[in-house]
């Protein structure tokens, strides 16, 4: 079992009451706090500097994101884990927060309690998020993400610019392809991604409600 003292923790969140909070709940528990930020950049240098053994992020910060601090470190290959802290229950950022493979998600309304058993579950390679999530949710974002690394390369390139809300044509302009063409490729998303097309609207619709994850294909 490891000692908590010997988890080194970098910490994040720009509303200074509750950055200070989790710090004195860190402390009061024993556990090594190495840095605090208030800032998605600051957040980054700090981990890039201690490469801690968790870093405990808000991901609605200035300058960077939670999402953009995770994304930037693993690209420089950290060990660290990451656990996110959010007010956010929507299905889109369950999405990235798994599309980015985050170890844990949390919501700001946990108790310390399950701050600790995120941490100890992550610390054994297993990912958690917040009991307040429902299991249904978790499964249909972990299949949505299945189905779309089934998508052809052009595929995830059209989607991504569906999700942007550009246009048949505007898409067909871009990649110097035809109407018809981008109008067989949106029909194929369709029906790998197993989307309702109840009407025009439907891959659109889809494609804007998932679009964190889509922008990470």
């Amino acid at each position: 079992m490891i000692k908590k003292n010997n988890i080194s923790i970098v910490i994040a969140d720009d509303h200074p009451m509750i950055l200070k909070g989790l710090y004195d709940e860190l402390l009061e528990n024993n556990y090594n706090v190495v840095g605090q930020a208030s800032d998605g950049m600051q957040a980054l240098e700090k981990i890039l500097v201690h490469n801690p053994t968790i870093a405990l992020l808000d991901i609605d910060m200035p300058i960077l994101t939670g999402f953009d601090v995770i994304k930037m470190a693993k690209q420089k290959e950290v060990d660290t884990k990451f656990i996110v802290l959010s007010f956010h229950k929507e299905i889109e950022y369950i999405s990235q927060a798994r599309a980015l493979q985050i170890n844990g998600y949390l919501l700001k309304e946990d108790s310390f309690y399950e701050i600790e058993e995120c941490i100890e579950e992550v610390l054994n390679n297993n990912v958690y998020f917040s009991r307040a999530f429902e299991d249904s949710s978790l499964k249909a974002v972990s299949e949505d993400i299945r189905k779309m690394k089934h998508l052809t390369y052009s595929e995830k390139i059209i989607l991504k610019m569906v999700s942007q809300q550009k246009s048949s044509s505007e898409i067909a302009k871009e990649l110097f392809i035809s109407v018809r063409t981008v109008e067989k490729h949106r029909s194929n998303i369709i029906t790998k991604l197993d989307i309702e097309n109840t009407n025009s609207n439907a891959l659109n619709t889809w494609a804007y409600l998932h679009r964190l994850i889509i922008k990470e294909l």
